[in-house]
């Protein structure tokens, strides 16, 4: 198995999602976190925030300050405005124009160091103990949850309690994909053949939003799922209500769910009454699904097209 270790993407360029997440959240959900919902999310606001207001201390002088001297020195009939061609420096001046920056440099590198090690999405520093393992796999255009100690897995809904630290490992079985819930913890990447993890915790009951930030094909914007924070009870009863009415999830039923399917196409070939309109669930067959994808792509050998998810290839001979 091989692990890799990646950071969460920089605060500012969450910032550019949440406004796309704000956007794009169902009714209802929180889909940014601008309202976090969870620890980890909280501290990434508090550090958008504190980068914004020290940024700003550079940037207000120079949108008012440039055209106040535009406005002042503009040549004009009548113009009043000192002319002294032959000053060319001043101590002040350049102490002002590079120390202020400098400074908030420093202080901004602080910080950042500071929120790099306290987010390290590898970390379990928040939540209580044991966490709940769940194994994550990035399909076409759907993420599968495995709940591997519940005997559980489902698709468009992610069920956690709160207060109780998750432990998530994820690949995909398919191209390269980015995993976020944006109102708990920043992105990570899932690659084929190798795995990532992330850690995070819920404070409340609450539903949110989760989706792929990476463009990956037609069904791109289906690739959403709802996150379903609850109390230790009410997930024991979701738990419960997966387990009963989950279809199980063989070789030939996950080779369903790994064709290029959008939610609404998988969902119309898997779901039955007994299940959500907009999620699948699963009842876990012998043996370790996560291990047997994950290692699709360690033999040393390419990977036939007709069996390699997300080709065209992929499930034909079985659909026919």
């Amino acid at each position: 198995m091989v692990t890799i270790k990646m950071l969460p993407a920089p605060v500012p360029l969450l910032a550019a999602f949440a406004v796309l997440m704000v956007s794009a959240q169902t009714v209802g959900a929180s889909g940014s976190f601008m309202d976090p919902q969870g620890p980890i999310a909280a501290i990434q606001k508090t550090h958008l925030l504190r980068a914004t207001a020290l940024i700003l201390i550079a940037v207000i002088p120079v949108l008012v300050l440039v055209p106040l001297i535009a406005l002042r020195y503009r040549r004009r009939k009548g113009g009043n405005a000192s002319y002294r061609p032959n000053w060319d420096f001043s101590g002040p001046l350049e102490f002002l124009m590079w120390g202020i920056p400098v400074v908030i440099v420093a202080i901004l590198s602080f910080y950042l160091w500071k929120a790099t090690y306290r987010l390290d999405p590898y970390t379990a520093a928040f939540g209580e103990e044991p966490a709940l393992r769940v194994q994550v796999v990035g399909l076409d255009w759907k993420w599968l949850f495995i709940y591997p100690d519940l005997g559980i897995a489902s698709v468009g809904e992610l069920g956690i309690p709160i207060k109780q630290q998750v432990a998530m490992t994820l690949t995909t079985d398919t191209v390269m994909q980015s995993f976020m819930i944006p109102a708990l913890a920043g992105q990570i990447y899932a690659m084929p053949g190798m795995t990532t993890k992330l850690h995070l915790v819920a404070d409340k009951p609450e539903q949110m939003l989760g989706e792929n930030t990476q463009y990956n094909g037609r069904g791109f914007t289906k690739q959403k799922f709802e996150t379903l924070a609850m109390q230790p009870d009410a997930f024991n009863a979701w738990v419960e209500k997966v387990r009963s009415n989950g279809i199980v999830l063989d070789p030939a039923t996950y080779q369903t769910l790994a064709m290029r399917t959008d939610r609404d196409e998988v969902q119309e070939a898997l779901g039955t009454a007994q299940m959500p309109d907009n999620a699948l669930y699963f009842k876990l067959a012998d043996g370790d699904l996560f291990r047997t994808v994950l290692h699709r792509y360690h033999s040393g050998k390419p990977v036939l097209l007709d069996q390699q998810p997300g080709t065209k290839a992929y499930g034909q001979e079985a659909s026919q």
